[in-house]
């Protein structure tokens, strides 16, 4: 006699699988531009978000957001989370770029946090990526999943957004080229609430700088020479 069919498992049965089994690369396949946690939870709200409390820096003080927690979660096992962020105080103005790297597990493999002279907005998040992609590379990530929130460059990497301005194109190139040197990638947005420890490691870069040239300008008027007014100092380089 055949044997009798097995009842079908219930949709939220099905829906909390696929939350759990698909990759990050298919989902943003599948649903580009859209953010890769809130595909997740409309596919198992009901399912609670793990949590794995990444261990930060040594002698680093700063918490990882629970957002950010979250995001940590996504995916299988294999890969490796690049945040990354740019800042530009003026826009063009002092820039910064900061970006942190963690395995599947949420470890902390490796951050920076960088001062990029005088740029815009755009170059910074560009090459805050680079240093990031960079940096993925030098730890031996094969598979990486971005997230950024910078959404220009996110759809510029997507393919839906075309590269017009001409100092982001070579930037964008070394971009592709870096990525195309990995076995999988995906690239997601993400709010910059979500984003706080790269947002923090970039801003950091160009307080770094501003703090060493106030400095150097201090020890130089104490000495009796270049008595420049700071924000003179901060821009006859």
């Amino acid at each position: 006699m055949p044997n009798k069919q097995q009842g079908l498992p219930s949709r939220e049965a099905i829906c909390a699988v696929l939350a759990e089994k698909l990759e990050d690369a298919l989902l943003a396949e599948l649903f580009p531009g859209h953010e890769l946690q809130a595909l997740r939870r409309i596919l198992a709200p009901s399912t609670p978000t793990k949590k794995t409390a990444t261990p930060a820096e040594a002698g680093s003080q700063q918490a990882i957001p629970t957002e950010q927690q979250d995001a940590l979660q996504q995916g299988t096992s294999g890969w490796c989370r690049l945040f990354t962020d740019g800042a530009s105080r003026g826009n063009p103005g002092h820039a910064g770029a900061g970006a942190v790297l963690f395995n599947d597990d949420g470890r902390e493999l490796g951050r920076l946090s960088s001062y990029l002279g005088i740029c815009t907005n755009n170059v910074a998040e560009y090459r805050a990526l680079l240093a990031g992609l960079e940096e993925a590379k030098r730890c031996g990530c094969s598979r990486v999943a971005l997230f950024l929130d910078s959404e220009l460059v996110v759809r510029q990497l997507q393919g839906r957004y075309k590269v017009k301005h001409e100092q982001l194109q070579p930037l964008y190139q070394k971009a592709r080229f870096l990525l195309t040197g990995l076995t999988d990638w995906s690239v997601a947005h993400v709010p910059r609430a979500d984003n706080a420890i790269a947002d923090a490691l970039a801003n950091e870069g160009i307080d770094s700088r501003l703090a060493s040239e106030e400095t150097d300008g201090t020890t130089k008027n104490q000495n009796g020479a270049d008595r420049l007014p700071r924000q003179a100092a901060l821009f006859s380089s």
